[in-house]
C-alpha cells in the first residue's frame, strides 16, 4: 500500500485582480490552495515583487542601498525607469514621503505632478503609497485619483477613517485600493465590508495587514496573514478572499540593525550582507504566509527572494543560487580582540574529611638515631630521661568531627522521615482502596435495586387491560395553525392561574 498525502479540502479561492494597464499590466491572486501547496490545489501565478522609490532624497538610507540609487535620488522618474530597465521591476511603489505633515508637508498638487510624471514614464503598474496620516492621505490621494483618471493606479493605505473619500474617488476614476488594518483579522475584514458597502468592487481591493520588519512584528504579521488565508480558503469567507500586499522594504531598512556600521556593531557581521539577508529572509517568510505583492528595496535581496519563489514553484537546488554580490569593501572584524577575557578559576568547596582519615595523617614523634662512639673518652655526665614529644594533630579536628556527627544525624533524620512518609502513604492508599470498594458495592446494590423496580413496572404494565379503540372524528370547527397556537397559549395561561 503506497503512502498517501493528506490533502486539505478548500471551499474558497482568492480573487483575481488586474493591476495596471496595457502590455505591462499584471494579474495577482487566483490561488485555490495554501501558498505553494500545489499538490492540493492551483497556484497559477507566482507572487510579484515591486521595487520602491521615494519622491524625495532619502537621508537615512545605509550605504548598502545608496550605492545602487544615489545617482537618481533627485529624480523619481529616472529612479523608476532604472528600477524597470536595469533591475527588471514588474511593479513600482512610489512612497509619498514628502507629503508627511511631520516632514516637508508638500501639497497634494505637488504630489500629483510627481505621480503623473512617474506613471507616464513607465509601462508597469504603479502603487502610490501615502504616509498613513488619514486626513492628509485622503486629501492627496483624492486629487491623484482625479488627475490620473484611467491609469488604474493602486492607492493606499486606506483606513476606516478615510475610506469614504478615497473609495469614492477610486470608484469614480478607475483605480484599485489597498485596504489597511493594524495587524488584526477582524479589522481587516471590517475594512473590506466598509468598502463593499460603499460600492467598491471587491475585485479592485488589496489587503494590507501591516508588515513587521523583525522580531515580534514579523511573528504577529505572519500569524494574521496565516489566519486571513485560512478564513478565505478553508472557511470560505468571501470578505477575505483578496490578494495581500506587504510594504516590507520600508520596515526592514529603517531598523537599527540594518543601518548600523561595522564600527558600531562589529559582532553583527558584514553590514552590507546583513541588511540584504534581513530583507530576503523576511520576504520568504511572508511569501509562505500568503503574500501576493511584496514591496522591496535592495536589488540583491530581490534576486534572492525571486530565486526562492522559483525553487518552490519549479523545484531545483539552492546550491545553484549565486552568493550575495557585494558593492562595498569587506570589513574584517577581529572577534578575538573584542572577546572578553577567559576566566578559568573554579570555586571548589572542600568537604569535611572523616576523623579516621585525619587521625591516620597525624605525625608520629621523631627519634634521633644514636650517635657513633668516638675514640676520645668522654666525661661521664648525668643522664636525664628524655620527655616524650606530644603527637602533632591537624588543627580543627574536633570541629570537623562535630560537623561529621551533625551530618550523620541529619541524614538519619531524613531517612526516618522518608520511612514514615512512605508508611503514611501506604496507609492512605489502603484507605482509598477501602472507600473505592465501598462505593463500588453501593453502586452495584443500587443497580440491582433499580433493575428490580424496572421488572416490577414492566409486570404492572402487562397486567393492565388494553384501552378500547375510540373512533376519531374531525372537529366541526377547523382552525389554522396560528389560531391553534393562540388557543393553546390561552389554555395554558388559564390553567396556570
Amino acid at each position: 500500500m503506497g503512502f498517501e498525502f493528506y490533502k486539505e479540502s478548500y471551499t474558497g479561492a482568492i480573487k483575481e485582480i488586474s493591476l495596471g494597464k496595457g502590455k505591462g499590466a499584471i494579474t495577482v491572486g487566483g490561488e485555490t490552495c495554501y501558498p505553494f501547496y500545489q499538490f492540493e490545489g492551483k497556484m497559477s501565478r507566482k507572487p510579484i515583487i515591486a521595487m520602491e522609490i521615494w519622491d524625495i532624497v532619502p537621508e537615512e538610507w545605509p550605504d548598502a542601498v545608496n550605492v545602487y540609487f544615489q545617482d537618481v535620488f533627485n529624480d523619481p522618474v529616472a529612479w523608476a525607469q532604472k528600477c524597470v530597465k536595469v533591475f527588471g521591476a514588474k511593479m513600482i511603489v512610489l512612497q509619498l514621503k514628502s507629503t508627511d505633515p511631520n516632514g516637508e508637508n508638500r501639497s497634494a498638487q505637488e504630489a500629483s505632478k510627481v505621480v503623473k510624471a512617474v506613471a507616464s514614464a513607465i509601462d508597469v503598474p504603479l502603487v502610490v503609497w501615502g504616509t498613513a496620516n488619514a486626513q492628509k492621505d485622503e486629501e492627496v490621494l483624492k486629487l491623484i485619483a482625479e488627475e490620473c483618471q484611467g491609469m488604474n493606479l493602486i492607492l493606499g493605505p486606506v483606513e476606516d477613517k478615510n475610506h469614504k473619500g478615497i473609495g469614492a474617488s477610486a470608484m469614480g476614476f478607475g483605480h484599485t485600493i489597498i485596504a489597511s488594518s493594524p495587524i488584526d483579522v477582524n479589522i481587516a475584514k471590517q475594512a473590506n465590508i466598509l468598502l463593499e458597502n460603499l460600492g467598491m468592487p471587491m475585485d479592485r481591493v488589496l489587503i494590507d495587514p501591516t508588515t513587521g520588519g523583525l522580531g515580534y512584528g514579523l511573528e504577529y504579521s505572519y500569524s494574521v496573514m496565516e489566519r486571513i488565508r485560512m478564513a478565505a480558503l478553508v472557511q470560505g469567507d468571501d470578505k477575505l478572499q483578496l490578494p495581500i500586499i506587504n510594504n516590507l522594504g520600508n520596515e526592514i531598512w529603517k531598523s537599527k540593525e540594518a543601518k548600523q556600521s561595522a564600527d558600531e556593531a562589529p559582532t553583527l557581521g558584514d553590514p552590507e550582507v546583513r541588511g540584504i539577508m534581513m530583507e530576503a529572509v523576511a520576504a520568504t517568510v511572508y511569501f509562505i504566509a500568503g503574500s501576493n505583492v511584496m514591496v522591496m528595496r535592495h536589488p540583491e535581496a530581490i534576486r534572492l527572494a525571486n530565486a526562492f519563489i522559483d525553487l518552490l514553484v519549479n523545484g531545483g537546488s539552492a546550491m545553484e543560487i549565486k552568493a550575495v554580490e557585494k558593492k562595498m569593501p569587506t570589513f574584517a572584524v577581529d572577534l578575538a580582540a573584542i572577546a572578553p577575557a577567559t576566566d578559568l578559576t573554579l570555586d571548589v568547596k572542600v568537604s569535611a574529611k572523616p576523623v579516621a582519615e585525619v587521625a591516620s595523617k597525624t605525625q608520629a614523634p621523631k627519634t634521633e638515631p644514636p650517635k657513633a662512639k668516638t675514640e676520645k673518652a668522654d666525661v661521664p655526665k648525668e643522664i636525664k630521661p628524655k620527655k616524650e614529644e606530644e603527637p602533632v594533630v591537624e588543627p580543627k579536628v574536633e570541629e570537623k568531627a562535630t560537623e561529621i556527627k551533625i551530618n550523620i544525624e541529619a541524614e538519619a533524620k531524613i531517612k526516618a522521615d522518608a520511612d514514615s512518609s512512605a508508611k503514611a502513604k501506604k496507609d492512605v492508599e489502603k484507605e482509598v482502596e477501602k472507600v473505592d470498594k465501598a462505593q463500588k458495592d453501593a453502586e452495584e446494590a443500587l443497580r440491582e435495586k433499580r433493575a428490580e423496580e424496572q421488572e416490577q413496572r414492566n409486570a404492572t404494565k402487562k397486567a393492565k387491560p388494553k384501552c378500547r379503540a375510540v373512533s376519531m372524528t374531525a372537529s366541526e370547527e377547523q382552525l389554522i395553525l396560528a389560531d391553534k397556537i393562540i388557543r393553546y397559549v390561552v389554555w395554558n395561561q388559564r390553567r396556570g392561574a
